[in-house]
């Protein structure tokens, strides 16, 4: 017989309601972050500070090829000029790089005329290895891998790639080490992307990401002031551009964090909850010791809506189960697909302006920082989706009415400055399109949705030099068509300005259908 007392249904509701207390309460990360920890407070611009920096390494890697590659002067060796024959003969012909045989890659190995096409064809490989890695690191960092792995693995392949780069001792050779420095390349980017702005709060989140591109448009002039130094000799560029890489390393990477996101949707709670307290602590702030972390799919008792199934990883496949997350992925690629073709095929034109190479690159990052500053002003007060919208017709309309402009005299100038706003829309769509594309996929496959957008845009990289080749108002047609297209394709993409950054696919889905009955 038991000796326990018998309870009267008042006392066993009551003594339900004290367990309950004693249990504490499970919120989800973003009402943590608003409600005890800070939404963006010391801790959170201290680590975005830190991670963002990895934007300027992927700078690096990815410009370097403008100086590298460049076409440097020719000069006839003869007194006078006289005497020189065909360039293309080089100096057979009595002609003679003005900077040295070593100053670019074009130089050292003759890539000149009929070799001229192998220029190209190492910045499409470099582009197609950033388009593999990308799709890779994506998913290794949702999975075991984490988000501070992935960013620590890819840094230290691509300064390891680099810095072999720079002892190619063929053309061959140095095209397959670009290929293995894009493969590590293309995901540095994205994966600073989310580690820097998981662990900020949802009403801070749009800003914060839209201010991470300031460090890639840095990085580029950077570039530039480097690629002055060292004219001379490309092998050493390369090796100047590498070593940030392993620096980040072994000074940026010790004082991150991995992000609390990524812990709990791995059922390690505790280290989450460990790193919530850390940012209420830098803030100034503290989390109550009731308080407890849980996924957006789970209940008080820590079920998710679909019972225990585990959602601690997904891949690309779980993304396409769902038809709203489908649907949202095949539209994102689209999207960043046509916006990459135009960013970059406009930004190509800087070797066509005919002015001091490192001159032009430096005021080309620069232009682009106004286009940010815009998107972040105006990110939370528009949306994203208008916004989107927006920027990509504005870069579409002025693109399309530079191809009806005929280039000569005055109308040159017209057309030059109807790119100048292409790219200027085109800038603030690419910006925004990294916050808008992370908060349309939840924790689980964030990364692995971005990764894929990621490797569209590599793709666009790809095709944009192929564009800029047609002539001088076809690509602008090009450029113009894609703008416009892509803006109308965002009109079927959701809102998601205030919305919770879910962490599961059954929590996305479920937010979906409370919108819907609203």
């Amino acid at each position: 017989m038991s000796t326990e007392p018998l309870l009267l249904p008042g006392a066993a509701g009551a003594k339900a309601a004290e367990q309950q207390q004693r249990k504490g309460r499970r919120v989800g990360v973003d009402e943590a972050l608003s409600a005890h920890a800070g939404e963006f407070g010391r801790w959170q611009l201290r680590h975005f500070v830190l991670v963002s920096a990895a934007w300027a390494l992927e700078a690096l890697h990815t410009m370097v090829i403008i100086f590298a590659d460049r076409e440097p002067a020719m000069v006839c060796a003869a007194a006078g000029g006289a005497g020189c024959g065909d360039r293309c003969a080089g100096a057979a012909a009595g002609w003679e790089w003005a900077d040295g045989a070593a100053s670019s890659t074009v130089a050292e190995w003759g890539l000149v005329c009929g070799e001229r096409y192998k220029v190209g064809l190492a910045q499409a490989v470099f582009f197609a290895g950033c388009t593999i890695g990308a799709g890779v690191f994506g998913h290794l960092s949702d999975s075991f891998l984490g988000r501070k792995g992935s960013l620590q693995v890819v840094c230290v392949l691509n300064a390891a790639f680099g810095l072999l780069t720079a002892l190619a001792p063929n053309y061959w050779a140095y095209a397959a080490l670009r290929l293995l420095t894009g493969f590590s390349t293309g995901s540095v980017g994205v994966l600073a992307f989310v580690l820097a702005t998981e662990p900020i709060g949802p009403s801070r989140r749009g800003a914060a990401g839209m201010s991470t591109f300031y460090f890639f448009s840095g990085g580029i002039a950077a570039l530039a002031g480097v690629a002055a130094l060292f004219p001379r000799s490309w092998r050493t560029l390369y090796v100047v551009t590498s070593l940030p890489s392993l620096a980040f390393v072994a000074a940026v990477v010790p004082f991150v964090s991995e992000s609390p996101r990524w812990y709990l949707v791995r059922r390690r709670a505790d280290d989450a909850m460990r790193v919530v307290r850390a940012i209420a602590a830098a803030n100034g702030r503290a989390v109550p010791d009731d308080v407890a972390l849980k996924l957006d799919d789970e209940d008080e008792e820590g079920k998710g809506a679909d019972g225990p199934a585990d959602a601690s990883s997904g891949s690309i496949v779980d993304v396409f189960r769902s038809r709203t997350t489908r649907v949202r992925l095949v539209l994102s690629v689209l999207i960043n697909l046509l916006a990459s073709v135009v960013y970059y095929g406009l930004s190509l034109n800087v070797v066509n302006l005919k002015t001091n190479l490192y001159v032009s690159v430096v005021a080309n990052s620069l232009a682009e920082m106004p286009a940010y500053l815009l998107t972040a002003l105006l990110l939370d007060r528009f949306g994203r989706k208008p916004l989107a919208i927006g920027t990509m017709l504005l870069s579409g309309v002025f693109c399309t009415a530079g191809s009806l402009i005929a280039g000569a005299g005055i109308l040159r100038v017209v057309r030059m400055s109807c790119g100048v706003v292409g790219i200027f829309g085109m800038a603030a769509t690419y910006n925004l399109l990294f916050i808008y594309t992370a908060e349309l996929f939840p924790t689980v496959v964030r990364n692995a949705a971005l990764g894929c957008t990621a490797q569209a845009a590599q793709m666009g990289a790809i095709v944009a030099p192929l564009v800029v080749v047609l002539g001088e108002r076809v690509p602008f047609a090009v450029f113009g068509a894609s703008g416009i297209v892509g803006g109308l394709l965002v009109f079927y993409l959701p809102e998601t300005m205030n919305k919770p950054l879910y962490d599961t696919m059954a929590g996305l889905e479920e937010g979906e259908k409370t919108t819907l009955l609203e």
